[in-house]
């Protein structure tokens, strides 16, 4: 707008100008040219004479303060073409640098209710997540509310967008659409990409739950079949439902917490590994498939084993760093 009110001005300016300086023989189409050609610095046959030292200073002004306005312009339009472009590409090439120095985090593709939802536990319990959605004003309002959230805007099921969420180093995807077929496809994508990364599948319908664990789905997720069974225990187990609910609500944010034994770990005891040294409470071990309830101090923890622990998230850092080293 700025340019383009200077450019006028100096259409007016110049006109004028060089109808003084060419006198009664110039029109006011010659003066109107001369302008053109030179703001434009074009530099065509001069049709009004430039003779003196203040018409050749006249001219020579006008001629740099026109470039620079027409220059101004043209570059002003084409930032206001293509900044959004830019905008986008430049916010994503941030986001992806970011995303790729997470290690051991979670892709949650699809942030609708049930993606926020994870994602308010994954923030509960201190651990990484991107976001993936194609619906980018979801994501933008969810950054409003959290200002650093990480996330991509596409489709969970194109192996660029999983790529650039670092698949390879993921510990964990959520594939949380409200569409089971594109759950299928997030799942069979992911396990291609990474085959050992662990992929929990949201289920509309019960039937095609068998379809999702083929897909490569570790853990299929009905929230009918699931709600059924909450509204069961409500009734038949308040307390220990209860409990659970206190948990997640907790200030102290205590969860029950898988760890799991890496292929170097020494064998000791659970009286050696000192848990309550951690703050951390020993619920049981499981051992290929079979799981030992509250374990003595003299059993045998060895590689490969799960410790089922119920802790709090620094709680649960220690520990991991203790064994993990």
């Amino acid at each position: 707008m700025a340019a383009g009110l200077l450019l006028l001005l100096l259409l007016l300016i110049g006109t004028v100008g060089f109808l003084v300086i060419g006198g009664e023989s110039t029109s006011w189409s010659d003066a109107v040219y001369m302008t053109l050609i030179t703001l434009s610095t074009v530099g065509y046959n001069e049709v009004v004479p430039i003779v003196g030292e203040w018409d050749r200073m006249f001219t020579g002004v006008i001629s740099l303060i026109g470039f620079g306005a027409v220059t101004f312009m043209f570059t002003t339009l084409s930032v206001f073409f293509l900044e959004g472009d830019l905008d986008v590409t430049l916010r994503r090439r941030r986001m992806e640098k970011k995303i790729s120095k997470l290690k051991a985090h979670y892709l949650i593709c699809g942030f609708g209710r049930v993606g926020r939802n994870i994602a308010e536990e994954l923030d509960a319990t201190h651990r990484s997540y991107v976001a993936i959605d194609m619906d980018e004003e979801r994501l933008m309002a969810a950054r409003e509310r959290q200002s650093d959230l990480l996330y991509l805007v596409g489709d969970a099921s194109d192996d660029d967008i999983v790529l650039a969420a670092d698949i390879k180093n993921a510990a964990g995807v959520f594939a949380v659409t409200d569409d089971d077929s594109r759950n299928m496809m997030i799942a069979l994508t992911a396990k291609q990409l990474n085959p050992s990364v662990r992929v929990v599948a949201r289920c509309m319908e019960v039937r095609n739950s068998l379809k999702l664990r083929k897909a490569g789905a570790d853990v299929v997720i009905s929230p009918d079949f699931t709600g059924g069974l909450r509204i069961a225990s409500a009734m038949l187990r308040p307390g220990a439902l209860r409990l659970m609910d206190d948990m997640l609500r907790s200030d102290a944010v205590h969860r029950l917490e898988d760890i799991a034994l890496p292929a170097g770990f020494a064998s000791t005891t659970v009286r050696e590994l000192d848990l309550a040294g951690f703050d951390v409470v020993l619920l049981g071990v499981r051992d290929h498939g079979r799981f030992d309830f509250n374990p003595g101090p003299d059993a045998v923890l060895s590689a490969g084993d799960v410790l089922v622990v119920m802790c709090a998230p620094e709680a649960r850092k220690a520990l991991e760093r203790a064994i993990y080293g």
